[in-house]
């Protein structure tokens, strides 16, 4: 069976924040909505720097890589397809001095600007393990950057989920933003949620914090549905088509099947539950508070069981269709 899940009473996928007409029939002074939006604002902007410091704290824990260490998949002359460990960094961020997959790819095989960032057009979160590109030319740079634009390039991921998914295949189609109760964190966007982005100052919160939401589509099909340490779990593949910030750990928790070892997105975690979602807004086939509980405490300190496992485009300068498989460590 095949099923369809969205949230069209609840989301917004088109509208911008500013199209929202102002609140009728309510009397406010200028210096009243002013204090209003500096409170609001500034309880924001102290919540979201207190988890980017936390961020940072946990991105300089990151496991080292060298050269000699790559699980190299492909090489020419114009790119490098590599799989990536979980724990491992993408890149290094604004701190050069950490160590990161894309550092170890430039160590080993150099690119033609020489510069280390012009080798990136995609990138995987710390946590996730899988296959990841590097260009080495500018020309593979461009066309990989307009492959990626265009949505002609194909991944495909694979996932532990909390609980047994019901049905056998699927789409998730819920629009995202950037949770001003959980900065910097996302969530499914509603109109409530998109509302209440009025009252914040985008030179004090960011305007991305601001932005309209993205329209969000994740496609899934169960690979099997497994017994984890006497846990259900479901072993899923699922595509992104949109790819789209944290988009896999939203959607899943959003349809009450969070990914397991998920301490962001997961049971307790530093985001929003459920992708932000009241508990009565979820599917039945939702994983229970306790057997989530239960799985969060059996992989309490091991790696967040996603893995990018497949990757197909046409290559950027040859022209040649590429495939990819990587296989998943859980």
């Amino acid at each position: 069976m095949r099923l369809s899940w969205s949230l069209s009473a609840l989301a917004i996928t088109a509208a911008s924040v500013s199209a929202f007409a102002p609140v009728q029939n309510q009397v406010v002074t200028r210096a009243s909505l002013a204090l209003n939006q500096a409170v609001a604002s500034a309880d924001v902007k102290a919540k979201q720097d207190a988890t980017l410091e936390s961020m940072k704290a946990k991105d300089a824990g990151a496991s080292a890589i060298s050269k000699d260490d790559l699980d190299v998949v492909f090489e020419d002359e114009h790119i490098v397809v590599v799989s990536k460990p979980s724990g491992v960094l993408t890149i290094p961020g604004k701190d050069d001095s950490l160590p990161s997959l894309n550092k170890a790819v430039f160590e080993r095989f150099g690119n033609e600007s020489d510069r280390m960032d012009k080798m990136v057009v995609h990138r995987l979160g710390m946590d996730t393990s899988g296959l990841v590109v590097f260009a080495r030319t500018d020309a593979a740079l461009r066309g990989m950057n307009a492959l990626f634009r265009s949505r002609k390039v194909t991944r495909n991921y694979e996932a532990l989920v909390c609980g047994h998914v019901a049905d056998d295949a699927g789409s998730i189609d819920l629009p995202l933003m950037r949770d001003y109760e959980f900065p910097p964190f996302m969530r499914v966007s509603t109109d409530d949620h998109q509302r209440a982005l009025l009252d914040l100052d985008a030179s004090e919160v960011g305007k991305k914090m601001l932005e309209s939401p993205k329209e969000s589509l994740t496609k899934y099909a169960v690979v099997s549905r497994e017994d984890m340490d006497g846990n259900d779990v479901s072993r899923l593949t699922l595509t992104s088509v949109s790819g789209r910030t944290h988009q896999l750990n939203v959607h899943c928790a959003a349809i009450g099947h969070p990914i397991v070892g998920d301490t962001v997105y997961g049971f307790d975690g530093e985001a929003a539950s459920n992708g932000g979602l009241d508990d009565g807004e979820l599917p039945a086939d939702k994983a229970s508070a306790e057997l989530q509980q239960a799985i969060a405490g059996a992989c309490a300190g091991k790696p967040m069981c996603v893995h990018a496992k497949s990757i197909s485009f046409r290559h950027p300068v040859t022209k040649e269709e590429l495939s990819f498989d990587s296989k998943s460590s859980f």
